[in-house]
């Protein structure tokens, strides 16, 4: 049973009320972090107000003498307590806009990632909009959902407003047919997808003549989860599909809408009325399909039969509020919960998805080698000795052989080159001695916006303009990085009369280029589509994404470089230079993501790296880490790493340090817990200083 408590007597002497006046009891849960508050709480219903009091409606209580909201998430006839109870506020809407599968969900969520039930409702259930709630339940059809749904109350798809199902997107992968015929067949199918750059034609639009169906480069995943989600609307199920951004978002909105299948878009970048009334769609069942960023996981449709997490790699998908989930494993719990069909696919395999294989809760779903090699460029990764036949020009960060690959595929058309870092020289040094060149104001690193400009700081933005190194007095910079400008400059020399355009944050992205002859410089994550596909790929400053000193460095880096192949035509070239890792380099080279996770996995089984092991970092202030690591009853084999310092000591600031739990993946659940227990009491204690726990961290340095 759910734990309750009395309000305080502050609250019930605010608003005193008599028995008679009691229709009931309303379990609330109530807007506040603490974690030692994360219970329901009684409160009693006013006679006027019991037809509005119902499970999953937003109410107003007195809790500690402020007025906050809350949800209702039961009503009984009696209290699990003795006393006079403080009555309920008023209610702010009549709408049930927390269901319960949400809840189970959010209940979840909290207990895998040791946070509080309020904070993950606060990521699920946007906030209200009056006017736009009116203007949904004003049509007579629409009717507020049930709290717990019926079995077997599947939506009616309605004639004709669902695609024909065409399988061609599957077709390439040994068993994608049979997941079609499972899901529109009402099972429960679950597959780790390792998806090819280019493939057959999606799902079919009458509107689109299939002459003109082309499929642009890069964009065949977009077809493939189409076809999913027709398939498990055609069997009276919906459908919540999470990409990582709004380009991924606005290019699967694209085919949708192409292939006529009905679906609503559901971000956090979206205006407050327009989000909310996306929820309310999904809410009353007036969606089938729910397509969007983070939000949309917690997207409130009933008779769930498919959750797709397309490039689950990308950091995109980690929530960065508390309790800090990832989407992955939330649509994964989900899944579980609902006994629906899960997709988790991208251009590269993580270890995460692979350890779902190796568990037996999924299966492989990928293309044999010679497919493969039909449908993906043709990489290369020259080697010292390669580049050094071309002597000196070879030892160039554009050595000659890339010029010549470059010229060539210009007279195709377009060409995709990725360069690591924005901007123009992003990090600098000393000419002399190459000591990294810091700001003397804030110690940021240093960077030079242009090339007749002088330096500033990347991090407080100040000019330098008597900079002197602190180590040999010389004044000179040298570059240790090239931006994307800069390489854009260098490119524009190197190739006279070709048109150059950049893409990133420093520049604005381009969403798309024709499929005239140019060169798009672009940074990891805004490569346009082109038009046709690219003519060939320059893959830059290999080692500046895979040799950086943090787990899944190897992982991010293949990710980013295999979005960028899938973006060349079949069978074109791709170079990549810059001394990248050998491992992920090999991996790109033959097209291997799921052999570079399998690998990838073995290696953290024998380091006791996640995902082999559930991990914690407790960071904040020395005395308040310390004090909390007191505290903590680990389970069995479970071990403390540190503390490490992270930050120099400073006047009226204390140290900050942070503490690693480590545990067996069996013993997750119980390091959860004691994580929990252990937060609660020092926020019933109210002690002081900074501390934040984050379970599964994305980054370990």
């Amino acid at each position: 049973m759910t734990q309750t408590h009395q309000p305080s007597l502050l609250d019930v002497r605010s608003a005193p009320r008599p028995q008679a006046d009691v229709a009931g009891v309303a379990q609330v849960l109530v807007d506040v972090s603490l974690p030692h508050l994360d219970h329901t709480f009684d409160y009693a219903i006013p006679t006027k107000q019991t037809d509005q009091v119902r499970p999953g409606v937003r109410v107003k209580v007195r809790f500690a003498g402020v007025e906050r909201d809350g949800f209702v998430v039961s009503r009984t006839a009696r209290p699990n307590h003795e006393g006079t109870l403080a009555p309920l506020r008023r209610v702010v809407s009549g709408v049930p806009v927390l269901t319960g599968a949400v809840l189970d969900l959010a209940r979840a969520v909290s207990a895998r990632y040791a946070g509080t039930t309020m904070d993950v409702l606060r990521l699920a259930v946007p906030p209200r909009h009056a006017q736009t709630e009116k203007s949904v339940f004003d049509k007579p059809s629409v009717t507020a959902p049930q709290w717990r749904e019926e079995p077997g109350a599947l939506p009616d798809p309605g004639a004709g407003s669902t695609p024909e199902l065409a399988p061609e997107p599957w077709s390439p992968y040994p068993g994608g047919a049979a997941f079609l015929r499972r899901l529109q067949a009402g099972d429960a199918p679950r597959a780790v997808w390792s998806a090819l750059p280019t493939g057959p034609v999606g799902v079919r639009s009458a509107e689109v003549p299939r002459a003109e169906q082309q499929l642009v480069s890069g964009t065949h995943w977009a077809h493939a989860i189409t076809a999913a989600a027709a398939a498990t609307v055609l069997g009276g199920r919906t459908v919540v599909v999470c990409l990582p951004d709004k380009r991924d978002v606005d290019t699967l909105h694209e085919v949708m809408s192409t292939a006529g299948l009905e679906h609503v878009v559901l971000t956090a970048e979206q205006g407050r009325a327009a989000r909310y009334r996306r929820f309310l769609l999904a809410l009353t069942g007036q969606a089938r399909v729910v397509i969007g960023t983070r939000s949309a996981a917690f997207a409130p449709v009933g008779q769930l039969g498919l959750v797709v997490c397309w490039d689950d790699g990308d950091d995109l998908h980690i929530e960065p509020r508390a309790p800090y989930p990832h989407i992955r494993e939330v649509l994964a719990l989900r899944a579980n919960l609902a006994g629906a069909a899960a997709l988790f696919g991208g251009f590269v395999r993580t270890p995460e998805s692979q350890l779902l294989v190796r568990d037996g809760w999924a299966r492989a779903l990928q293309a044999p080698r010679a497919v493969v090699r039909e449908h993906a460029a043709r990489v290369q990764a020259p080697s010292d000795v390669d580049l050094d036949r071309e002597g000196a020009a070879g030892r160039a960060r554009v050595p000659g052989a890339a010029i010549r690959m470059l010229r060539a595929a210009l007279a195709d058309g377009p060409v995709l080159v990725q360069v690591p870092r924005a901007g123009y020289l992003p990090v600098v040094a000393c000419v002399q001695c190459r000591t990294p060149a810091r700001c003397t104001h804030c110690h940021g690193p240093l960077a030079l916006a242009r090339g007749d400009g002088g330096a500033r700081c990347s991090w407080c933005a100040r000019a330098q303009l008597d900079w002197r190194c602190p180590e040999c007095e010389h004044t000179g910079l040298r570059a240790v990085r090239v931006g994307s400008q800069r390489t854009a400059e260098e490119l524009g020399r190197a190739f006279p009369g070709v048109l150059v355009r950049t893409s990133g944050a420093d520049g604005g992205v381009l969403p798309s280029v024709d499929g005239a002859p140019q060169l798009v410089v672009a940074t990891p994550g805004a490569e346009p589509t082109a038009e046709g596909g690219y003519t060939a790929g320059l893959l830059l400053d290999a080692n500046v994404l895979s040799s950086r000193p943090e787990l899944g460095a190897g992982v991010e880096a293949l990710r980013r470089w295999m979005r960028a192949a899938a973006l060349v035509r079949p069978q074109h070239r791709v170079m990549l230079l810059g001394h990248g890792a050998p491992v992920p380099v090999q991996a790109l080279v033959r097209w291997d993501p799921a052999g570079f996770a399998d690998r990838e996995l073995d290696e953290r089984a024998e380091l006791e790296f996640p995902p082999l092991v559930r991990m914690a970092a407790i960071t904040g202030d020395a005395s308040a880490v310390r004090a909390f690591a007191r505290r903590l009853e680990l389970p069995d084999e479970a071990v403390l790493l540190g503390p490490v310092q992270l930050t120099e000591a400073e006047r009226g600031e204390e140290v900050q340090v942070q503490l690693l739990a480590r545990a067996p993946r069996e013993h997750g659940p119980a390091l959860a817990r004691t994580l929990m227990h252990a937060q609660a009491i020092r926020s019933a204690r109210k002690e002081a200083g900074s501390l934040r726990v984050r379970m599964d961290p994305d980054r370990l340095t």
